[in-house]
Order: C-alpha cells, then structure tokens, then sequence
C-alpha cells in the first residue's frame, strides 16, 4: 500500500493534522508590551521554539531555539516527561511548554530533562545547571527563583543559578511532590502539582502517594527483550492516589493543608494570587458535591467558601474557581437548566449563553468563551465566541463565525479564531478591540476544503456535520459513514475548517459522511450532556436518530452504512455493529473502552456510577458482557478492532477482551495491533497507513471497492 509524497494521508500525517507552524500557547505581559507564544519554523518541523511579539510594532522575534540551545542534538525525554505529554496529547517537540514569572520578563521551560530561562525582553535564553531530569519548571512571581520537579522532588534554585536545594523529597519510590497525579491530569484538566504564593516566599504544593493505586503492567510484545511499565492505574471502582497539600516555605518551613480528605478526596483545582488567600476546589468521590476552600497558609486551616451539589455531576471548567480583583469568587456553575458565569453569590448570565471557559478576569469584566444557550434566539451551530460579562450585561468580542478563543492581559487580547473558510486559524493582537497586530502562521495549507454543511437532525435537533465528496455531482446515493467522537469532552461538529479534514477525505473516497454529536457531548445545555447518566448507550441511538432524519434530505444509502471512531468513538462504533447490526453494516473501533470497569474513576464514575454498587450500568454500556453481544441470530457484521500497544489510558486489554468475547460468539472480526503505539498515534507511517488501511477495510465491507 503506497500513496504519493504530496498526498493527503502522508501530508497529513507530517504535519500533525496541520498543526505544526502554527503558533500556540499564548501569554500576554500585564504592561501590554509583549506577547509571548510557541511556533515551530515550518508546517512539517515538529520542534516549537519560544517567540515573542512586540506589541509595539508588531515585530517577531526568537527567545529561544531548542535546537541551539541543545547544540544541534536529539531531545532525550524521561520518561515522567513522556507521561506528561501522553497525559496531554502533546505530539510536538522542542520547548512544549513554559511557565513565565509576573511581569512576563522570565520564562522557564524543560528541553531533555534540563532546565533553561529566556530573558523575554533581550531575547537571551541560557541552561541552569541542576539534577534532573527536569519537569515542569516555573518562575516565582518575582522573577528571583525558579521551582521544578525532578526524581519525584520538589526542587528549588535562584535565577542566576545559585541556591539549588530540595524543598520536598519523597518518602518512597510512590511518593512525588509537586506532579499532578495521573487521574488529575488525564481527566480533572489539572496539570500542574505546585503553585507559587503571589509574594514568591512560599509555594502550595501537592503530595502523592500512589501506594494504594493498582498496578498494571504494560508491555511491548514486538520487543520481548525490553521490561513491561510498571503502572499505577486506577481502574472505576479501585482505590486512587493519597493526595495531599502543604505550604512550604522557602525557608524551610512545611505546614499541611486541612480539609475533609476523606469525604473530599480529589483535589480538582488549585489558585493563588493577590486577590485572596489560595482557593481549593475539591470534590467527593462520586462528583455530585465539590467545596470551594480557603486556604491559611500560615496554619493549613481551610475555611467554606462556597459548596456545590448536583443529584446527577458536578463538571470542572478550566479557569475557574479563581479570585476577582476585589476578591470574590468566580465560578461556572449550573443553575436554571443553563451554565452560568457567577461572581460572588450573583450569576452574571444566563439561558441565553453556555460558559464553557472563564479566560480572564479584571476590575472592569470577566471574558469568557461560550456557545449559544438553550434559549437563544438563533443558536450557531458549532460555534464558539468569546464575550466579556460584567454587571451591566455582556459584549461579544469575536465577531466572524467560528470557533474562537482568547489570552489577554495588559489591555491588550490575542484572539485566536477559526472558521470554515479558510484553513488554520488566525491569530489577531487587539487592544481596545482594534487590531494592532497578528501572529503569523507557517502550517501548511491542507489542500483541500471540506464540502461540509452545519445542520441538526432528528426531533432532539442533534447537531451534525454531513459532508459530500467534492466531485460528486448529485445523481446518485452514497453509501454512508458515520465519523463521530459522540461522547463526553468531545465535540466535533465545529464551525471550523481543519477540523473536518479527515472527514472530508473520507467523503472523496466515495462516502456521505456524517458527524453527529449526541447526548453526552458538550457545548449545547447541561441536560444536553448529563443525557448519559448512567447509560452511554444513549449516544448510540442520537446517531441513528441523526442518520435516519438526514436521509430523508441527504442522498444516504441506508443499506451500506459504516462508522467509524477513537476512544469514546471507537467504543461507539463497536456497540453500533453488534447491538444495531439492522442500520450499521460495519465498523472500525479505534482503542475502544470495551469493559468500562477498566477505565480510570474521575471519568468513569462520574457517568456509570461505582461498579459495584451499579453493576447493571457498567453491564449495559459494555462491549464484552452478555449484554454487550447482540442476538446470535442477528446479522455478523465486520468489525475492525485497532489498538496501539503501548497505550496507557485506555490498555490494549480492552480490544483483547473484546477479540476474545467476538471469537467465543463465533464473530468474525479483524484486529490490527499497533506496536510501539500509545492513544496518539503520531507516527507518521502509521497515522498515515491507517487511513488507507481503514478506507480499504469499508470498501470490502461495503461492497463497493
């Protein structure tokens, strides 16, 4: 199986789904001056240096090239550092991610575990010698010390270099300080285990012990020599890690952080600035109470500062819980059927707006990104704005059609914006909301645009993304693919351009491709995605809603009929063939969950509950139980099995276990093992074949090769 150099698959793999070259994590200084960002130098060069744009001009310039800094040699990661990018599919390399002090003048990032600073206003950038390998290094607010972890330590070291020093050493080979545990960073969104106190005297910092966490073992059966991982997985329905908070000052001094650890077990978000003393959120076992607490860091006392409680889930919005200037608590919350911005006691908005995210907030607004509430006049489907919020009411800042999203600090906003037309995003440096700059972009045009129409389907008006091939010139049914996520964190009907790339590849294959996102997918109401309560199987029946409404307008062969997914999707794709062989006539499951109870607990028991107390629930959303096989007297339908070996989030266990319970019914099915490969798959031979490998398999199925 061959393809051209300049063909899509192989472009596509290259250039990382055409995001590489394309600039990225963005700081703003607070006097406005500069704005500091990532961007590699072309749309195939994976390596990101630090940049950094001068507000007055509009200059560009280099604040630091990993390549120089490491004199021209390959990066060499440790293996925490691998876990971290895992945990937050970042597939780049070079400098990946930094940390600034206040004022945005220092930045500190890691390259193959070694530590480096970048003066941002000389654009200088030098190595601090200290142990390593290095993780997550961050400037204090004043510029004076940098804190890092490294061998499971906190460590400490000035700026210049002088005073390295342990503040925190583990206990044993389970205990790590300053690391956010797996569970934290794979589903809670929080990636970091320490903060700075605004004074830069002390620090808050996280303790985790991983000693009652399960372990399993993860192997490379291609390379037999090599030892498997050994790996602390908290499957639903296990013990998590012991996680733990305390004030440590630079001086030496260590007081632990109370709360009712027992009841509150997950530490979910961590804040500390000027504003207040430093916020906690944290959450019961089962997420359906959260407290926000404030912290003494002089005696670990924690004071109740507002409590939440949901009978279905609490979710978690990046941003939030934080302080206002004036001190006062900023929260997203659901109340009224609608996701609301709250400051202090008040709700801020209401039904018309969906908060997805608080961005910034300052004396005078709150900016947010938001979609379009349930009981907006004219909700626009797939997009996401940005708006500031105060007491007066709200302004929209983005104003084209899209998806954007926002960085402001200083007077002065970096909106990054993304629309059907064209490809990539574009990047605009406003201040009082005139343009006074942009941020150049090196990724690669896609070469093609997706023939894709936003419409919604079926009585529950599921909002769907329904793509043609390019040349097809209306004079016949296709047969029909069906490319959802279709699960919780996952939308995919977007209103913007790279996102449909590979659907619309798939649609020049000869397909009609559908992307619904049903129930369980963010971005429309809360009941929207609290619709999986307890039954994931709800996502399948929104795709056969969505499917049979749109063929009544579309030109849908309903008798050649595939899906096809990842993750949640590949999942998706395996319940569609075997519990609805009667619409779906094949499938490709891509690292399918098939047995939920060996998926992690933050994000399984929000949704199914305990398993041992709900058996029933993890019973009908599996792939691999009684109920998880259809009637034997129904149709045998081909099912594609894909599943990367080395995958740590959702373990090849799952396709084995399904492999087994498909052979045991006498089910004929197809298993492709990726060796080497983890729930990415940046490899750009196997991203690349995977594709062609998948097209070819649906047309066999099909027909219609």
């Amino acid at each position: 199986m061959t393809t051209t150099s300049d063909s899509f698959p192989r472009r596509h793999a290259r250039t990382q789904r055409f995001t590489l070259g394309a600039p990225r994590a963005f700081a703003v200084a607070p006097d406005g001056a500069r704005v500091v960002f990532l961007r590699s130098t072309s749309g195939t060069d994976r390596a990101s240096s630090l940049w950094v744009l001068d507000t007055a001009d509009g200059g560009e310039r280099v604040a630091a090239d990993p390549r120089a800094l490491l004199g021209g040699g390959s990066e060499d990661l440790s293996p925490e550092e691998r876990a971290r990018r895992e945990r937050s599919r970042e597939g780049g390399a070079g400098i990946v991610g930094y940390a600034t002090d206040a004022a945005v003048e220092l930045a500190s990032f890691a390259l193959s575990g070694r530590l480096f600073t970048a003066e941002l206003r000389a654009g200088t950038a030098r190595e601090l010698p200290v142990p390593g390998p290095v993780i997550d290094p961050r400037p204090s607010p004043d510029g004076r010390h940098i804190a890092y972890v490294a061998q499971g330590a906190l460590r400490v070291v000035g700026a210049e270099g002088e005073g390295e020093r342990a503040l925190a050493e583990p206990e044993s080979a389970e205990v790590t300080y300053g690391l956010a545990e797996f569970i934290a960073a794979e589903e809670m969104g929080r990636s970091r285990g320490f903060w700075w106190s605004p004074a830069s005297d002390r620090l808050l910092v996280a303790r985790v012990d991983d000693t009652p966490v399960r372990r399993w073992w993860i192997s490379d059966p291609a390379q037999p020599e090599r030892d498997p991982q050994h790996v602390a997985y908290p499957a639903a329905g296990t013990d998590n890690a012991d996680v733990r908070l305390f004030v440590m000052g630079l001086d030496g001094s260590r007081t632990e952080v109370v709360w009712d650890w027992a009841r509150y077990p997950y530490l979910a978000h961590a804040h500390w600035s000027e504003a207040g003393a430093p916020l906690l959120l944290v959450q019961a076992r089962d997420q359906r109470s959260q407290l926000f607490l404030a912290v003494d860091p002089d005696t670990g006392a924690t004071r109740l500062v507002h409590a939440d409680e949901d009978p279905v889930w609490l979710d978690l919005f990046a941003g939030v819980p934080c302080w206002s200037p004036s001190g006062r608590l900023v929260r997203v919350a659901d109340e009224g059927g609608a996701r609301v911005l709250a400051v202090g006691e008040r709700p801020l908005t209401g039904p018309q707006l969906h908060v997805r995210a608080v961005l910034d907030v300052s004396d005078a607004d709150v900016l947010v990104s938001a979609s379009a509430g349930a009981e907006a006049e004219h909700p626009e489907i797939g997009e996401v704005h940005v708006y500031r919020v105060n007491e007066l009411g709200l302004e929209r800042v983005s104003q084209e059609p899209g998806v954007h999203s926002a960085v402001r600090a200083g007077g002065v906003t970096v909106l990054v914006s993304a629309a059907l037309d064209p490809p990539g995003a574009r990047v605009q440096v406003l201040r009082d909301g005139k343009q006074i700059a942009t941020v150049a972009s090196y990724a690669e045009d896609p070469g093609l645009s997706p023939r894709v129409t936003l419409t919604e389907g079926g009585a529950r008006r599921i909002p769907c993304a329904v793509l043609l091939p390019r040349d097809y010139a209306g004079d016949t049914s296709l047969p029909v693919l069906l490319d959802p996520y279709g699960g919780p964190h996952g939308q995919r009907v977007v209103a913007a351009h790279n996102a449909h790339l590979t659907s619309q590849w798939f649609a020049d294959q000869g397909f009609a491709v559908i992307v619904a996102d049903g129930r369980g997918t963010p971005g429309r109401s809360p009941a929207w995605e609290k619709g999986v309560h307890r039954d994931f199987t709800a996502s399948l029946d929104d795709q056969i809603e969505a499917l049979q409404d749109l063929a009544k307008t579309h030109p849908l062969d309903l008798s050649r009929v595939a899906i096809r997914g990842w993750s949640y999707g590949g999942w998706l794709a395996g319940l569609a063939v075997l519990r609805r062989p009667d619409v779906f006539h094949a499938g490709i499951a891509g690292a399918p969950v098939t047995d939920w109870r060996l998926y992690d607990t933050h994000y399984t028991e929000r949704y199914l509950g305990d398993p041992g107390a709900e058996p029933e629930a993890y019973a009908k959303s599996s792939l691999v139980t009684d109920e998880g096989l259809s009637d034997p007297a129904e149709p045998h339908r081909p099912l594609m099995i894909v599943h990367g070996l080395a995958d740590d989030n959702v373990v090849v266990a799952h396709a084995l276990r399904l492999s087994s319970a498909l052979l045991a019914a006498g089910r004929p099915h197809e298993v492709l093992p990726l060796s080497g490969v983890t729930h990415m798959t940046p490899q750009e031979q196997v991203a690349e074949n995977l594709l062609l490998l998948q097209v070819d398999f649906l047309r066999r199925s099909l027909g219609t090769a």
